[in-house]
């Protein structure tokens, strides 16, 4: 990624460190009023309407915004812009019918883990609570590895200072305070990156007022727009598909779904936070139809940074390291205190050690931080493991959730569905350079293969792996009965 140098190493130094000590102490400072393990996991299930709407959209929102969306329209079009709104906003509002299941048949759960380990059993519970840590990690490490990316583009500083800075600052906090920090910091970062946001994109319309429209688009980069343009199809409903699955395993909103007040306040927050976060995300993803739209040679991770910033726009790259900050620790505090939820809570069915589990899901959760450190200090692409993260989600998803909705599926059926949908979905999952799969182009030539297969591996394999469980679900033979 090529460099701006906006402003110097040392004031960008200076503002990460300022904005990352301050939510320290804010998180520090308020745990100590709110410590124990009930508040750690689920903050006296005590959680308002605009603290919970408040920390859902910054648990779901991160520096990933900054470079996902606009990124996919550049090659996706408006099919990528509405699946990447739509595939992180929708997840909420599925929460709003199944939070509301889960609260009154599980009401003293914790994780979704949890849940699954009692209606299905340890077999199935194994294989989610690997695939929902292992997604988390992940997650994890791109936003660490996204915030460095950006501040090193703007100021030129080394990617491991910012990595250290906000994967350290992050876990003093929330390993001291647990949910409890994590939303109240959240509270306080929603409010800083609502303002900064709108700053933000109030300079990004006026800078390219006579630009940001579809007319535009429509001029220059007609099939960006096009119901004929493949793309706009199979993007868009892969982002859909990939981001909404994962998203339903993302522990970070199973806690909060049990850390409200009552389900009055869970189905506001949800339907607030929804309406909330798909604006975002969509402008976010429009304005890189419009950058490519002004430049068809623009590099699609720099789109959005392409249509605000220039040699002049000092101010304007703070703004956009703050904004940055506060909303890669509003995510990260939450993925940190999730996977240690998940080690409290169920880490005795997995890992037998003699000593007190919160303690140990620190240790572990230590472990993760520094790989996510280390991939992140040396600038690695981790979008190929994202996606096998996702593959690994829309497997699992169907399968899981209709468990909840048939008592008679049975724990067996619902395993085998998913390495079903596992094994069915790898066989079409493209190789690193997207142009071949095991199943099209090494274990059959090409050729062999309807275009639009070969063309669209990446979206074949989310579909098959998404749907073919539904195969298994009919099968009343060889063992696999309801």
């Amino acid at each position: 990624m090529d460099e701006l140098s906006l402003i110097n190493q040392s004031t960008s130094i200076l503002i990460t460190l300022g904005v990352s000590l301050s939510f320290i102490f804010i998180g520090l400072f308020y745990s100590k009023k709110h410590l124990g393990l009930n508040n750690y996991l689920l903050a006296d299930r005590s959680v308002g309407t605009f603290s919970l709407t408040s920390s859902l959209v910054a648990s779901a929102l991160g520096a990933w915004i900054l470079f996902g969306p606009a990124s996919a329209a550049t090659w996706g079009g408006i099919g990528a812009v509405i699946g990447y709104a739509l595939g992180t906003a929708f997840p909420l509002f599925i929460l709003i019918y199944l939070g509301d299941k889960f609260r009154k048949n599980y009401s003293k759960g914790k994780t979704l883990i949890e849940v699954i380990r009692i209606r299905y059993g340890t077999k199935l519970f194994k294989l989610i609570l690997f695939l929902s840590i292992f997604y988390m990690t992940i997650f994890l490490i791109a936003e660490v590895t996204a915030v460095s990316l950006l501040v090193k583009y703007i100021s030129g500083t080394s990617l491991w200072i910012t990595a250290g800075i906000v994967v350290i600052t992050s876990l003093i906090y929330t390993l001291y305070g647990g949910l409890r920090a994590s939303l109240f910091t959240d509270n306080i970062q929603f409010v800083i990156f609502g303002l900064l946001l709108f700053i933000v994109f109030s300079n990004l319309i006026s800078l390219n007022s006579s630009e940001f429209n579809f007319d535009y688009i429509n001029q220059n980069k007609p099939y960006l727009l096009s119901s004929e343009y493949l793309p706009n199809f199979t993007a868009g409903l892969t982002f859909f598909i990939a981001v909404a699955a994962t998203n339903l395993f993302h522990q970070g909103n199973w806690q909060r779904v049990y850390a409200a007040k009552n389900g009055e306040v869970l189905k506001k927050s949800l339907i607030f936070s929804f309406l909330i976060i798909l604006p975002i995300v969509f402008l976010m993803g429009f304005s890189g139809l419009i950058a490519v739209s002004q430049n068809e040679t623009v590099i699609p991770d720099l789109a959005f940074f392409s249509l605000i910033l220039n040699e002049n726009a000092i101010q304007l790259s703070i703004i956009i390291i703050i904004l940055a900050i506060s909303l890669t620790v509003s995510s990260i505090d939450t993925l940190i205190n999730a996977i240690s939820s998940l080690i409290i809570v169920d880490g005795n069915k997995i890992f037998k050690v003699k000593k007190n589990y919160l303690k140990f899901s620190k240790h572990i959760m230590i472990f993760l931080s520094i790989i996510a450190f280390l991939i992140a200090s040396k600038g690695l692409s981790i979008l190929y493991l994202f996606l096998l993260a996702d593959l690994l989600c829309c497997a699992a998803a169907m399968s899981v959730f209709y468990g909840f909705y048939n008592k008679k599926f049975s724990e067996k059926k619902s395993y085998v569905s998913i390495i079903f949908g596992l094994i069915m979905g790898l066989l079409f999952f493209p190789s690193p350079g997207f142009s071949k799969s095991i199943l099209v182009g090494i274990i059959f030539p090409t050729n062999m293969f309807p275009i639009f297969i070969s063309q669209s591996l990446l979206f074949s394999s989310f579909i098959i792996a998404t749907f073919a469980p539904l195969i298994v679900w009919k099968i009343k033979d060889y063992g696999i009965r309801d």
